[in-house]
């Protein structure tokens, strides 16, 4: 099978090109083809011909989306239609990265795929809108929600977390916000099965469990063995730009629906720690 990825340099795109094995994979970087630019999209994937395509590239900043709303929507929602409606043209398959941020937060039980979009912020605004442009310009496309994404890649939550709590005795971290905390690796792996399943349709793919950020970065410090104390503080102690959804849990049914199941986000979190350790 033949495979372009675009995004291929951020945190998911390295596991991506690291994991995807017996398959012909062509990674492409921002710096190598521009979602922007669609005669460009059109040119790298003239010349790669690929069976399937995910789109892992994006404006993934929240806060920086809520400040810069041209620019997240060109990238987040116009940037994948010009992938999709390259794709259409040559025949090929599409997985499309989004997010739980599409969601309102107000369930208090696991979003299903079939819940209505209702995004709060500008992040989530540019996910929703591309999800319904792609599913009308090709409905056979795979959309696969994830949420809390981390790995050894770059920035991410337990990172900072490690790094706050190397030099701090006590840490504030929010605890009225609950989510399905993500592995990129894991992540990988399961995007690779999609594919090679032919799914299409919307797919919700995290880590197994859910917990707040509060107890995500509790379980980071103790699992690492840190003496830091983290500390229990509302969203609004700690205000930022973007509004986040309280509740955006995940639900896996679709998921295992297709064969596919994923190890529980503190499994996930004990070999982050152990790669992390190895990476230096």
């Amino acid at each position: 099978m033949r495979v372009t990825i675009f995004g291929a340099s951020g945190l998911l795109g390295k596991e991506l090109m690291r994991e995807w094995s017996g398959d012909s994979v062509t990674g492409l970087s921002s710096r190598d083809a521009d979602i922007c630019d669609a005669k460009r999209v059109r040119q790298v994937v003239q010349e790669t011909r690929p069976e399937w395509i995910v789109l892992a590239a994006a404006y993934t900043d929240v806060d920086g989306c809520e400040n810069n709303p041209d620019l997240a929507f060109a990238v987040n929602r116009d940037g994948a239609v010009n992938v999709a409606t390259v794709a259409k043209e040559f025949g090929a398959r599409l997985l499309f990265l989004s997010s739980d941020y599409v969601f309102d937060g107000k369930k208090t039980t696991p979003y299903e795929t079939g819940d209505a979009r209702n995004p709060q912020s500008m992040y989530g605004r540019t996910k929703a809108e591309a999800e319904i442009k792609l599913l009308e310009l090709m409905p056979d496309c795979c959309i696969a929600r994830t949420s809390w994404l981390f790995g050894t890649g770059g920035k991410c939550f337990p990172d900072t977390i490690l790094k706050l709590a190397a030099s701090r005795p006590a840490l504030d971290v929010v605890d009225d916000q609950r989510g399905c905390p993500t592995y990129a690796v894991d992540l990988a792996q399961a995007i690779t099965q999609l594919c090679r399943k032919n799914a299409g349709g919307i797919v919700h793919v995290t880590n197994a469990g859910d917990c707040t950020w509060f107890e995500f970065a509790r379980e980071i410090v103790q699992s690492a063995g840190l003496a830091t104390t983290v500390r229990p503080v509302s969203s609004q102690q700690m205000a930022r730009p973007a509004p986040r959804p309280t509740y955006s849990v995940l639900s896996p049914t679709r998921l295992q629906a297709l064969g596919i199941e994923m190890p529980s986000w503190r499994d996930a979190l004990r070999r982050y720690l152990e790669q992390r350790q190895l990476a230096g």
